[in-house]
C-alpha cells in the first residue's frame, strides 16, 4: 500500500526570488569567483601548488610563531586536520616549523620566504579582484560592503568566544 502524502504546492519562481538574495548563497558566490580568478593568477607567478583553501591556514600565522593548536583554533578546524595541513604545507615550502622553546611537545609554525612572497602575490590578485568590483558597484558602495562585512564578522566572532 502506497502511503498518500499531502500534495501541497510548490512555487519555484518564489523559490528562484529568493534564492536570488539568499546571503549563503551570495557569499558563496562571491567566494567562488575570487578563487576562480586568484588562484590561476597565483599559479602562474610559480605558486602552480596552491589552493586557495590553503589560505585560511597561512593567514593566521603570527610574525612570532604560531602553535598548531593555536593555528587549528583560528582555522576553525581540528587538530589532526591541522596537523595534516601543516606537514602539507611545509612539504610544499610555505612554511616552517621549530620545536616550542616553552613546550617540547610542540612545535611552533613560522611562514619562510615563499609563503611572505605568496602574500605579496595574494596582494596583487586581490587588489585586481577588487577593481573589478570597485568597476561594478563605485569603491564608495565596495567600502560600504567591506565595513558591513567587518561589523558583522566582530559581532560574530565575539559571540562565538
Amino acid at each position: 500500500m502506497i502511503a498518500e502524502t499531502d500534495k501541497k504546492d510548490f512555487d519555484f519562481e518564489y523559490y528562484r526570488t529568493i534564492r536570488s538574495r539568499s546571503v549563503g548563497r551570495l557569499f558563496w558566490r562571491i567566494k567562488r569567483y575570487m578563487d576562480n580568478r586568484m588562484e590561476p593568477r597565483l599559479h602562474e607567478q610559480g605558486f602552480a601548488d596552491f589552493k586557495m583553501s590553503y589560505l585560511m591556514f597561512l593567514s593566521n600565522i603570527d610574525e612570532i610563531g604560531t602553535t598548531n593548536n593555536e593555528l587549528a583554533k583560528r582555522a576553525g578546524v581540528t587538530k589532526q586536520m591541522m596537523s595534516k595541513t601543516v606537514s602539507l604545507l611545509e612539504r610544499e615550502g610555505y612554511i616552517y616549523t621549530q620545536k616550542n622553546p616553552a613546550d617540547s611537545r610542540s612545535s611552533v609554525i613560522f611562514l619562510n620566504e615563499r609563503g611572505k612572497d605568496l602574500f605579496h602575490a595574494l596582494q596583487k590578485s586581490m587588489q585586481e579582484v577588487r577593481a573589478t568590483f570597485d568597476a561594478i558597484v563605485g569603491h564608495n558602495c565596495m567600502e560600504e560592503v567591506i565595513n558591513i562585512m567587518c561589523k558583522l564578522t566582530t559581532a560574530l566572532d565575539a559571540e562565538e568566544q
